[in-house]
């Protein structure tokens, strides 16, 4: 089978890949196993309990009832639904924005593949750009969606070390200087791996930086405000025409539904919603029919507020300490867990890789991600920083994500006495 460029580069192996291979595996295979590699959100039967019955009132109209199943939706997405996200953010933050500012995806993905070679890759001109990370680690996700090679850039965070096994990643404005080679700016907030969460002035400096250089400042925010608001400290939502603003219904609870959601200027969801014909053709119903009423009525902060944001903010809480007590004297750090639904470790000065540690927990049956293929951008550099992280998922039932932390600690000491 002879494979075109595309071909070859998006039908091989990659981080994403092997992360979601090993968690379909793993869920016919062994069901028992401990799932924390993956950003399955965790099961909050209350919510699940709105989400049915939403569906029931869907079921019960003929017109509703059609308008899901047998029609197809604009490129764009629902108008009804992006009027009601557009009038519920100028509502919530005072954000000049209409249905025309909004455009629908199936899945955050999707939606990044399109916009990233949008702004990267080869240009018009015969030129390269790139994507330029302000601060990596950043989204697996993210790592293999360009077109060309070469398609990230990237800058090296400081690191504050913090009392009591915890650090945090700052970004370096000191060297944070994107020149002509670069298409736009893009961070996740919270970010995914780390759960670090840029401060409102950090966002408008970034914000500051690429309208000087006339680049998108994208943001990625999935697991952040206005919803899921899996966030655990003070935080502000920004937007502005120069913004593109990625969010999702996946971490509400609704991964199975794929639906993305793009806040932006008038002529980036003009392009976007163009590509996406040609990609996608339509987007998909059901996302934007199970949510259009909880944006009417606000009942979607509700959500967030009494269910999703206590639950994660919890239960960090709680694995920060299980990994406390179970990793003892050994020297290993905790990213300031501030959102998101991971922690992120730095096992420092350890005598294996992350991707060693990940195949002997792996035959254990606890699924984590391996640190280095989040650092995107500086893929090639020497920092042994790289190879001494992962990523864990708590979102499991609480005695599994214990299960699990004991095990990844008797890895982890076993690693450093030479075993």
């Amino acid at each position: 089978m002879k494979l075109s460029a595309f071909g070859e580069k998006f039908s091989g192996k990659s981080g994403i890949v092997e992360l979601m291979e090993d968690l379909g595996d793993a869920l016919h295979s062994n069901p028992d196993a401990i799932f924390m590699g993956g950003g399955n959100p965790s099961r909050l039967m209350e919510v699940e309990a709105v989400f049915q019955q939403r569906l029931d009132a869907l079921m019960q109209d003929p017109r509703q009832r059609h308008a899901l199943f047998g029609i197809y939706q604009s490129p764009q997405g629902d108008l009804e639904f992006r009027e009601q996200v557009a009038r519920f953010l100028a509502d919530q933050y005072g954000w000049q924005l209409s249905a025309r500012n909004i455009a629908v995806s199936n899945g955050s993905q999707a939606a990044f593949f399109v916009i990233y070679n949008m702004f990267a890759g080869q240009m018009a001109d015969g030129s390269q750009r790139t994507i330029h990370l302000p601060l990596t680690p950043e989204y697996l996700g993210y790592a293999d969606v360009g077109l060309s090679e070469n398609f990230f850039s990237a800058t090296r965070p400081s690191i504050e070390l913090q009392d009591d096994h915890i650090f945090k990643y700052r970004v370096d404005f000191s060297q944070l200087d994107p020149d002509d080679s670069v298409g736009a700016l893009c961070v996740s907030r919270p970010t995914n791996p780390s759960g670090n969460v840029l401060t409102d002035e950090e966002l408008a400096h970034l914000d500051q930086i690429a309208r000087q250089r006339d680049i998108p400042l994208i943001v990625d925010g999935a697991y952040g405000l206005p919803f899921p608001n899996i966030c655990f400290v003070e935080a502000t939502p920004l937007w502005n025409d120069n913004i593109i603003l990625a969010l999702s219904l996946s971490k509400l609870g609704l991964p199975g539904v794929r639906t993305g959601i793009i806040v932006a200027g008038e002529a980036v969801i003009d392009a976007y919603t163009n590509a996406n014909t040609i990609v996608s053709l339509a987007c998909g119903n059901l996302g934007p029919a199970i949510a259009r009423e909880w944006f009417r009525s606000g009942e979607i902060l509700e959500l967030t507020a009494r269910h999703v944001t206590p639950f994660y903010r919890e239960r960090s809480q709680q694995t920060v300490q299980w990994f406390r007590e179970a990793m003892g004297d050994l020297p290993f750090h905790i990213h300031k867990p501030e959102g998101a639904i991971f922690l992120w470790l730095w096992f420092e000065g350890l005598p294996i890789s992350s991707q060693v540690l990940y195949e002997r927990l792996k035959a254990r049956g606890v699924l984590v991600a391996p640190g280095q293929d989040f650092f995107i951008g500086i893929d090639g550099e020497d920092w042994p920083h790289r190879d001494e992280c992962i990523r864990v998922s708590y979102a499991q039932d609480a005695d599994k994500v214990q299960a699990g932390v004991k095990i990844i600690a008797e890895e982890v000491a076993r690693a450093y006495a030479g075993g």
